[in-house]
């Protein structure tokens, strides 16, 4: 048994990577499933398509290597994060859809409970922000709104739980009902500071604490699936929410260390070590990684649009049919245009947290076309990581190196991270292993497991695939920031 199963269930897609005992890649699976807009700035995910994706993935990555279940020692899984997921504790029915982490409707509520001046006890106790980003709120909004869940709950019937916690007690046949430190921390209910569930703010917002699942380290004993799912029971042994697996999977291991991960939306997480730091301009303090009962702690940048940017060329607008012809269409742009696209479909995340704002281009002639959207989409995300980076370098007084390493779907993009390198004027480094989400949950499950080795081996097996250094000078470099800056402004004055 020298393989793990990561399970990487996402916020488009699930896939399922073995990793062999070495950590290199021996087989994957991957399939998409429907996103659901009941409203403008709802987003929902049917429960089940989650599953059957998920357990449906594990199956075909299992087939596509050649193994079975005897050849696994353990399942790791990483996740999307703040996604909320209601469900009956006897049957597993979920009492609605899961209520996606990109969703807004809770905003009207998060703006009264900030202007009744709640926010910084919050802050305090979880390290966010009210915002309808995390869970807290959309648990309440389910508990609110639909017909007979606040009786059912308060009798006890119902669980709550992230994406995380839904896959576990799935795969566990409901036989476990627990979650880790980093995904708790991202529900607005988790007192990071003390390791435990508030009962202050969970009594604020009315959600009987008898749902929240068990909080465990991100190495742990998360349960065992079931047999009939592969062919023999297989212990879960590692578990972080995505963007805090991609941290441990870039091996950010000590303070200072900063990762930027371009999935769908890009998140950045800056290792502050043992001591929560707190932002004064806000950004999210929030847990690393938690080991042993002790938790490190970051400061978390979140673009809620960055790889979405792409998929909106691609599917709304229709200027392209595949990801990658983006760069070739970026190079074909007319350098005297400077078009700008602020991506704010469902509002800005840090350091503006504007959840009413929306999406707007700036700057267009009678001649841009696609090329010249093209190349503002990728140039956006740019742009929105060096508002974190500035944000971060603001908050953190430590040591660290003036290095980005980045992973996620967009670092394929050549022209997307050396456009990266020069507008935040820094060396990014991209590894060999762009699955890093996947590989942070493998290792937290093979360390677990004693087939991987601990975090200092495996920091030292951590390998660069290319460095992309700045190369635009410093006059260009202010000039375009400040347009964005400028763009900024305006779409948030048009909130």
């Amino acid at each position: 048994m020298t393989h793990i199963l990561a399970i990487d269930q996402g916020t488009t897609s699930s896939r399922a990577i073995l990793f062999d005992g070495d950590m290199k890649i021996k087989a994957s699976a991957q399939e998409e499933f429907p996103q659901h807009f009941p409203q403008s700035g709802w987003v929902e995910h049917d429960p089940a398509d989650l599953w059957s994706t998920t357990a449906g993935t594990c199956r075909a990555a299992i087939e596509r290597a050649g193994l079975s279940a005897d050849d696994i020692a353990a399942i790791g899984i990483t996740n999307q994060r703040e996604t909320t997921v209601v469900w009956d504790k006897s049957t597993g029915q979920p009492v609605y859809n899961a209520i996606v982490w990109q969703d807004r409707r809770t905003s009207d509520f998060c703006r009264e409970m900030r202007e009744a001046g709640h926010e910084p006890m919050f802050t305090d106790r979880t390290g966010l922000l009210l915002d309808p980003y995390f869970s807290g709120t959309k648990l309440r909004w389910i508990l609110e709104n639909v017909d007979g869940v606040r009786a059912r709950a308060e009798a006890g019937e119902l669980l709550f739980g992230t994406v995380d916690t839904y896959l576990i007690w799935k795969l566990t046949g409901g036989a476990a009902h627990v979650t880790d430190a980093t995904n708790a921390a991202r529900t607005l209910l988790y007192d990071i500071r003390k390791g435990r569930w508030s009962t202050t703010i969970c009594e604020m917002f009315g959600i009987p604490m008898s749902m929240l699942p068990e909080v465990k380290n991100c190495a742990d004993d998360f349960g065992m699936a079931r047999a009939d799912l592969f062919g023999r029971e297989i212990p879960i042994l590692g578990v972080a929410g995505d963007q805090q697996a991609a941290t441990v999977g870039q091996a950010c291991f000590q303070p200072g260390m900063l990762k930027s991960t371009y999935g769908t939306g890009c998140f950045a997480l800056l290792n502050t070590g043992e001591t929560p730091v707190t932002s004064e301009n806000r950004l999210l303090t929030t847990i690393a990684y938690q080991f042993d009962g002790k938790p490190t702690y970051a400061l978390e940048g979140s673009i809620f649009i960055a790889g979405a940017v792409v998929q909106w060329l691609r599917d709304g607008l229709k200027i392209i049919r595949e990801a990658s012809e983006t760069q070739p269409l970026a190079d074909k742009a007319d350098p005297g245009q400077d078009v700008i696209m602020v991506p704010a479909f469902t509002g800005l995340g840090a350091p503006y947290w504007d959840a009413d704002c929306r999406g707007a281009v700036f700057g267009l002639t009678r001649n841009s076309g696609p090329a010249e959207l093209a190349k503002a989409a990728l140039e956006s995300v740019g742009y929105q990581t060096r508002d974190l980076l500035e944000a971060m370098q603001a908050d953190w007084s430590g040591n660290g190196e003036n290095v980005l390493r980045v992973d996620g779907g967009m670092t394929a993009s050549d022209w997307a991270m050396q456009f990266l390198s020069d507008i935040i004027g820094a060396q990014v480094d991209r590894p060999e292993v762009l699955e890093t989400t996947a590989l942070g949950a493998a290792w937290l499950a093979g360390s677990r497991a004693g087939i991987y080795p601990d975090m200092d081996g495996f920091a030292k097996s951590w390998a660069l695939e290319r460095r992309f250094e700045p190369s635009m000078d410093e006059d260009t470099r202010a000039r375009k920031y400040g347009a964005w800056k400028k763009a900024v402004a305006a779409t948030l004055t048009v909130s």
